[in-house]
């Protein structure tokens, strides 16, 4: 890619590369005039020119055409390695190779102009339509909790000798809840930030993969939701990015919480499979459409009718820095009812001893 935009933006390397291209088209040809004829050649030079107005300008393409038709007719067309024609129908026939070749390259290269301001549009349409939709969720995701911890905060100012030690703890509950919202949505917004970023690095070191699950069950209390570990005991350490996984299962294990209703039940489990670590994340909530199975990792978006709230970011950084630790996430539907999100990430080992040994 980084090429191609080099050769848009170097005429000079257009001509060389154009001309050359014709030369050594020409020249193999040729070798087998005696073979091939000069009909054919003049086709295959046609489709030499038809190519490269695929990636050179208007201007080039036509100096191109124009070249490639009197080495047609200097090289091909009897009497040879002159460019006088001496058949009324050889004459004819350049006549149309001419216009047709300098017709063709110019209306590839305009195509192709005119395909590569489309495409632009259309991604700035959909830019534009991505940015909507952040400040819309924004809008609300931000809103909501700051408009909260002001109302909480001004009622405990205005009240402070009146409000019963019951209603000052609901109060500062509803803040912590506020505070904690904002911190998440703003966790992901920087996530987002990251992940797009060029200078997004892995900071691998060995990690206890049950410590960064149990983290994130404590992280998530839920009292109408309950949360299960299933591991072994003899579980390696992994060579990962903890913070970077502990984000992933926290923001599947928060969407789970959000979205299945209560009495729900979570379960983690995690192994160690061919050489990769292997979280599965299962709920008994109602599943995802199968046909939105893959939309649900896109950025920004969220299901319809589900309630409102959230940045649609949460699944689409899991994938993001899964994909950083070149594995995979998968999610599907289960036969009982619920969803299971499966991550797996090929991941350096060892034993504790062996840490210690060293």
């Amino acid at each position: 890619m980084e090429h191609v935009k080099k050769l848009e933006n170097n005429q000079s390397l257009q001509y060389i590369i154009g001309l050359g291209c014709i030369f050594l088209v020409s020249l193999i040809c040729y070798l087998f005039i005696n073979i091939i004829g000069y009909h054919v050649v003049a086709l295959i030079l046609l489709l030499a020119v038809s190519v490269l107005a695929m990636f050179l300008e208007t201007f080039p393409i036509v100096i191109i055409a124009i070249a490639s038709a009197l080495i047609w007719n200097f090289l091909f067309i009897q009497p040879r390695s002159t460019l006088s024609i001496t058949t009324p129908e050889d004459a004819l026939l350049f006549l149309m190779y001419f216009v047709v070749a300098v017709m063709n390259g110019v209306f590839t290269s305009r195509i192709r102009k005119a395909e590569a301001v489309a495409r632009q549009r259309k991604e700035k349409e959909k830019t534009l339509q991505l940015y909507n939709t952040l400040l819309n969720s924004l809008s609300h995701e931000l809103k909501t909790p700051i408009s909260t911890i002001i109302g909480a905060v001004d009622t405990l100012k205005m009240n402070s000798g009146k409000i019963s030690e019951d209603n000052k703890t609901e109060l500062y509950s509803e803040i912590e809840l506020a505070g904690n919202r904002l911190h998440r949505q703003v966790n992901n917004l920087l996530s987002m930030s990251r992940l797009e970023s060029n200078f997004f690095r892995l900071q691998l070191d060995w990690y206890d993969i049950k410590e960064i699950v149990n983290t994130v069950i404590v992280n998530n209390p839920k009292e109408s939701h309950k949360i299960n570990l299933l591991s072994s005991e003899d579980l390696p350490l992994f060579k990962i990015d903890g913070p970077l996984i502990e984000q992933v299962i926290h923001n599947i294990v928060h969407n789970a919480l959000e979205y299945t209703p209560a009495g729900s039940e979570i379960n983690i489990s995690v192994n160690f499979e061919a050489g990769s670590l292997v979280i599965q994340i299962c709920d008994n909530g109602r599943g995802f459409p199968e046909d939105k199975l893959e939309q649900v990792f896109e950025k920004f978006y969220r299901l319809p009718d589900t309630a409102t709230g959230g940045t649609g970011l949460g699944l689409s950084i899991a994938r993001g820095f899964t994909n950083a630790h070149n594995g995979t996430i998968t999610l599907e539907n289960l036969s009982s009812g619920g969803a299971k999100f499966t991550i797996s990430i090929p991941a350096e080992v060892t034993t504790l001893n062996m840490m210690q040994d060293e």
